[in-house]
């Protein structure tokens, strides 16, 4: 039986979190961090030894497990430094769990910027985040019935809690990834949490399940189902844990669908001759065209607003990607260089598009930012990078891989970062696509 976590209260939710730096034992000012901009710095933090609340026994194992559980999960945020408690001058500085249970003086002379607390009695935890400098609560979170079963569910979701507190932005720890799994001879559509837990199969249908995507809130995914026979358009709906599928009227080729504006389907069809992409009605059944040209145009991304859509085209002679204003109907072509640019995925924001370019040692991935025009290679191989997809926060970016053998899923930053692999399972895996409803 699955068992659920009660999330208590919330102490104290900072939106936007300016990070104080103490260069000696009196700090130099307050400096306020931007993770997003160019030259993130690191930000230290350090976990302190977990405490019983209120003189109860400590349930040693639980708290050692919940604090590798949230190690394991910051760990995957590039800008934070996990400081261990033995470079502290005099050992634990903490008596409780509080504020005024810590002394921050050895943390500020040690250089580092927060402190996080955990207390327990029994199932019932706390877990907060201070600034050393000044002793301000960053976020403060209590969860009830802790146990075996939903450790990892309190560690997601407060570092959930505390990556918004220090962006102002939230879902990288509650956001699934779609993705396709090779099974044998087919391909099915899974989902999984960034830290590889909770995975899911979608689809059992055979054939291959390609090409998923999600709807705006997340109830559903739309993707391409190719049966031995012909294309059909699949829809999940996780209200209902229904598939449905789509042929009549959509031709012959049906390629990588997603959810558009007002959550219309978009797809790339090939209805008469040439493959266009085109909006659906309410049935599933082509009602306007948005992209059409000779050649190809595939792979339709949205921002978050709906008024942008990137898509590939071969409208130059080459794959290339290009941008339409929905507006006004107008489209520029946004990748000058390379002859084979592809999966374009614009940031829910709608500043960067992220993309495949085919170089000359392999498919990277690239960073298209459309302020400035600029671009920036994000991954280096070895092997091919391929299906970009951005978090709900425009910060991560997975991507497949064949870096290590058999294809896989892995992250990076929108700077680059070393990349790490998501766990999805045995099975090679391909394009994923992020739940990003946690930011519309």
């Amino acid at each position: 039986m699955k068992r659920t976590l009660t999330f208590c209260a919330s102490v104290a939710v900072a939106v936007v979190v300016t990070v104080f730096v103490a260069t000696t034992a009196l700090a130099s000012g307050p400096l306020t961090v931007d993770i997003h901009g160019p030259g993130q710095r690191m930000v230290n933090i350090i976990l302190l030894p977990p405490k019983g609340l209120g003189g109860s026994q400590l349930p040693t194992a639980q708290a050692k497990a919940f604090e590798e559980l949230v190690v394991n999960n910051l760990n995957y945020i590039p800008f934070l430094k996990l400081i261990p408690t033995s470079e502290l001058l005099g050992g634990d500085p903490s008596r409780g769990v509080g504020g005024g249970d810590i002394d921050f003086k050895p943390m500020q002379m040690a250089r580092i910027d927060l402190c996080m607390t955990t207390g327990w009695n029994g199932r019932y935890l706390e877990a907060r985040v201070f600034e050393t400098f000044g002793g301000r609560r960053v976020v403060g979170k209590s969860y009830n019935d802790v146990g075996e079963i939903t450790l990892a569910q309190a560690a997601d979701r407060f570092c959930s809690a505390f990556l918004e507190a220090l962006t102002g932005k939230k879902g990288f720890f509650d956001s699934p990834v779609a993705f396709v799994r090779q099974d044998g001879k087919a391909k099915e559509i899974y989902t999984v949490l960034p830290q590889g837990r909770e995975l899911k199969r979608i689809t059992n249908l055979g054939g291959y399940n390609l090409s998923p995507s999600w709807s705006a809130d997340g109830s559903k995914i739309i993707f391409t189902h190719i049966a031995s026979t012909r294309h059909e358009l699949g829809v999940y709906d996780s209200k209902t844990q229904k598939i449905t599928l789509y042929s009549q009227g959509l031709g012959q080729t049906i390629i990588s669908p997603v959810f558009g504006p007002g959550d219309k389907p978009i797809v790339a069809l090939n209805v008469n001759g040439a493959t266009d992409i085109q909006e659906l009605d309410a049935s599933f059944k082509p009602q306007r065209v948005l992209a059409r040209s000779p050649y190809i145009d595939v792979s339709p991304s949205f921002d978050r607003t709906g008024t942008k859509m990137a898509f590939t085209s071969g409208r130059a002679g080459n794959p290339h990607v290009y941008l339409m204003d929905m507006k006004s109907g107008e489209v520029r072509r946004v990748t000058m260089t390379g002859k084979y640019n592809t999966h374009p995925c614009l940031s829910p924001d709608g500043r960067y598009i992220a993309y495949t370019n085919r170089t000359g040692s392999g498919h990277r991935i690239f960073l298209h930012d459309l302020a400035t025009g600029r671009e920036k290679q994000l991954t280096f191989g070895p092997g091919n990078d391929e299906y970009p997809a951005f978090d709900p926060d425009g910060y991560f970016v997975a991507f497949a891989s064949n870096r290590s053998g058999g294809f896989k899923l892995y992250l990076t930053t929108r700077h680059g970062d070393t990349p790490r692999v998501i766990s999805t399972g045995p099975g090679q895996a391909f394009a994923p696509a992020w739940d990003t409803a946690l930011q519309w």
